[in-house]
């Protein structure tokens, strides 16, 4: 992909919504998949009470809407100001307490396997049937909707094409193949006991090709060496996880 092309896919506005300032790509296709779009807020005449605390609206007691949802609360239910990235906002925005501790988990994504997918780890990568696979360094795109192995061969697959996935541990047989939703489950316990027996190693993504009868098969599986690439490759899938889950939520929405 030349400069130019990858210059403009990376591209970012300012745009002003009712809800604050927000920094949008330049053209909307090169949104990120795991973004959200601003809710509808509930309007004032629907809404002479707190949906929270019933509290009645008037000259004293004003009237909210939370940034996530669009709901509408009081000051009291309604006061959080939180960073909402997966809505681009500038400055942090006002939020509900439920909303705020949403925003508040996935700020870890943001802050920390983020910055992990973007770096990339060092897989051994077989595509489809292949039996001879390939070491090749996998990525997260910086406008965060591709997925780049680069390798003897360079590939790049679109994160919201990725359909259903299967995950290979030590001290577990692999369970048949798997959506999503129930993947990152399973994968998130998986990884909340890395003091046990049970880790993972290694990813089967099923993804889809534009004009294509049947998906495509990739594996990933981590390095066996001791120069700290295989902590790294188990690093990246976690973080990976964290991205599924919210990839099925976006879908959700």
């Amino acid at each position: 992909m030349s400069s130019g092309v990858a210059a403009r896919r990376d591209a970012k506005k300012l745009v002003r919504s009712p809800s604050g300032l927000r920094m949008v790509p330049e053209h909307r296709a090169f949104g990120s998949p795991f973004g959200l779009e601003e809710p509808q807020w509930v309007p004032d005449k629907e809404c002479p009470r707190c949906m929270q605390c019933d509290a009645k609206f008037d000259f004293i007691t004003r009237k909210h809407h939370c940034r996530r949802c669009g709901k509408c609360f009081c000051d009291r239910c309604c006061s959080q100001k939180v960073p909402l990235r997966r809505m681009c906002f500038v400055d942090p925005v006002r939020q509900c307490a439920e909303c705020a501790l949403v925003s508040h988990r996935e700020a870890e994504f943001y802050d920390k396997q983020l910055k992990v997918l973007l770096s990339g780890a060092t897989f051994l990568v077989t595509f489809g049937d292949s039996e001879k696979p390939e070491t090749m360094v996998c990525r997260l795109s910086n406008n965060q909707r591709c997925l780049i192995l680069d390798g003897d061969s360079h590939h790049e697959i679109e994160i919201a094409h990725v359909c259903t996935v299967q995950i290979l541990t030590e001290g577990f047989t692999p369970g048949v193949e798997k959506d999503i939703h129930t993947y990152t489950s399973l994968l998130g316990s998986l990884l909340a006991s890395e003091a046990g027996s049970t880790r993972a190693t290694g990813m089967f993504l099923q993804y889809t090709v534009p004009g294509a009868e049947a998906a495509t098969q990739l594996r990933l599986m981590a390095g066996e060496d001791a120069n700290g690439s295989k902590r790294q490759a188990a690093a990246w899938l976690a973080a990976m996880h964290k991205a599924t889950k919210l990839l099925y939520e976006s879908r959700d929405q």
